[in-house]
């Protein structure tokens, strides 16, 4: 079973300082929680993301294990979306869209991951009794996280 999450934010800023900070893998440490160990392995490239990029990290899951995780960005389109997608990982399957669009008072960003547990029935088991809990304490920090380097949204309409 594919299962989706979608998360929502509206953020303070520009769409151009919105994608300058979400578009750099080096900031993904910065808004996944300490506990999970998050270490990008890769060298990183200092320009602009691009299709085909290759980008390798070590976290630890359930019982501190380190398990290594490479994705390649697919997709990109400057300040609009851009797609990464797990080729050697935890996950059966993991299609993480970014999309940022511009609103008044900031940027609006949403986040689709399509994602699929291996190991059939044991899976489920794991998605219902870890997994999804995992995912949503990493979505919630990272909400969190995001309000805390940019600040709350709190535009007001004056009409």
């Amino acid at each position: 079973m594919v299962h989706v999450i979608k998360c929502t934010q509206r953020i303070p800023v520009s769409v151009d300082k919105a994608w300058s900070f979400f578009s750099s893998p080096a900031n993904l440490k910065e808004i996944t929680p300490a506990n999970m160990g998050f270490d990008i392995t890769s060298d990183l490239y200092e320009g602009k993301m691009y299709p085909g990029q290759i980008i390798e990290y070590r976290l630890k899951l359930l019982g501190g294990i380190k398990v290594y995780w490479m994705t390649e960005i697919t997709h990109v389109e400057e300040n609009r979306f851009f797609v990464d997608e797990q080729r050697f990982g935890p996950y059966a399957m993991w299609h993480h869209q970014h999309h940022f669009v511009p609103i008044e008072g900031g940027v609006e960003m949403t986040d689709i991951v399509h994602y699929k547990i291996p190991w059939g029935p044991l899976g489920s088991i794991a998605h219902a009794f870890y997994v999804k809990k995992q995912l949503d304490h990493i979505f919630s920090h990272r909400f969190q996280k995001i309000e805390t380097i940019f600040g709350p949204f709190t535009y007001l309409h004056n009409a």
